[in-house]
């Protein structure tokens, strides 16, 4: 699989390599959902901007009748994003309001893959709002679980975390889907943490004992196209700095380290988990390296977003007003991919300087990202 063309110019030539992209990479799970119906919950936030737009190009190359009607449940608490509203009218697509803390509706449309995406998942906002986080990811798939019972469902995937595995010992980095976690539950970051935890828990017995076919998708790090500039994680909040030409404010020491994977390689791996994903099973989504400390990521940015956008700001550092801002948060974060691969021959393409340099020309592109 060949990654993305290179050097797009604006923000529209990132998004339709990347569309093209995901559809390389992913068609054999497109052909499978061919014809089918989808619903994607929460698929206003991040990471629907591709999963949903990549499901409307494909059905743009194909006859009618094979076409994947696409169903969208959101609270749309912060409003609809522009990118979802210049979508409506479209025959094959439906968009609803729903708040997944919520019972369903009386009546469900009849879909056959569902991807549960629909929670808060900046750590800024999951604390301000930890009880409709746990709602969400617990109540929400709860009821879809049980709406799987009943219909034709092929396939269900719970939008799981790599925050489950909590802070990771050091032997146990890269860190495999066997790790059990170090993970508090009380702490700032508990309400996110443990409600995927007990997530998966659901998926796990619902899939044993009832026969659901539901899997469990662990992102690790996604960045990339569609990812508010008002989120207020790392990178958006590097690009917002340098968006508005000042230099970029670290409020930490830059010691913890990470992995990245850009959001197009992230949505071929959901869509893989979801389709051949073994029911009961939980699979790593992210790059295995190598790692990269945060002050290394802050100063990347700075190099990259020089020749992109002209920026002329360095990095520095300030104390946090917060003091829970880095309580619980974890030193290292390091998937282990290798049942990705051979289950689901996922291999992720996107190289950090790629996907930032993408990632900068698509806020450059969209000034007012906080509704993108």
């Amino acid at each position: 699989m060949n990654g993305p063309e290179p050097q797009a110019a604006t923000a529209a030539d990132v998004v339709a390599a990347d569309l093209a992209y995901i559809v390389r990479g992913a068609r054999d799970e497109f052909v499978a959902m061919a014809g089918r119906r989808i619903l994607i919950t929460g698929g206003a936030g991040f990471l629907g901007y591709y999963l949903v737009q990549s499901l409307l190009f494909w059905n743009d190359q194909i006859e009618p009748e094979q076409r994947i009607a696409v169903t969208v449940f959101d609270s749309y608490v912060r409003g609809a994003p522009t990118w979802l509203i210049d979508l409506t009218g479209r025959h094959d697509l439906t968009l609803a309001t729903q708040d997944m803390t919520r019972p369903l509706p009386a009546v469900m449309p009849r879909v056959e893959y569902v991807i549960h995406g629909a929670s808060i998942a900046s750590p800024t906002y999951y604390r301000k709002y930890p009880i409709e986080t746990m709602d969400a990811n617990v109540t929400g798939l709860r009821n879809l679980l049980d709406y799987a019972l009943d219909g034709d469902v092929h396939g269900i995937m719970f939008m799981s975390s790599s925050e489950i595995y909590g802070d990771p010992t050091p032997d146990s980095i890269p860190t495999r889907e066997e790790y059990r976690g170090n993970v508090s539950c009380t702490g700032p970051r508990a309400c996110y943490d443990e409600a995927k935890r007990y997530g998966e828990t659901l998926c796990v017995n619902f899939a044993r004992a009832r026969g659901v076919p539901v899997k469990v998708a662990r992102p690790f790090n996604n960045y990339g196209p569609g990812l508010k500039i008002t989120d207020r994680r790392v990178l958006p909040d590097f690009a917002r700095d340098i968006m508005a030409g000042g230099d970029v404010v670290m409020l930490s020491d830059g010691s913890p380290t990470r992995t990245f994977c850009y959001s197009a390689d992230a949505v071929i791996g959901y869509l893989k988990v979801l389709v051949r994903g073994r029911p009961g099973e939980a699979y790593n989504i992210g790059v295995e390296g190598p790692e990269i400390s945060i002050l290394e990521l802050a100063e990347r940015l700075v190099t990259i977003a020089r020749d992109v956008v002209g920026y002329g700001g360095r990095v520095v550092r300030q104390a946090s007003g917060d003091s829970d801002y880095l309580l619980d948060n974890p030193s290292r974060r390091c998937p282990d991919i290798t049942k990705a691969r051979r289950e689901l021959e996922f291999d992720p393409r996107v190289t950090l300087d790629e996907g930032l340099r993408r990632l900068l020309v698509w806020y450059s592109g969209n000034r007012d990202a906080e509704d993108a």
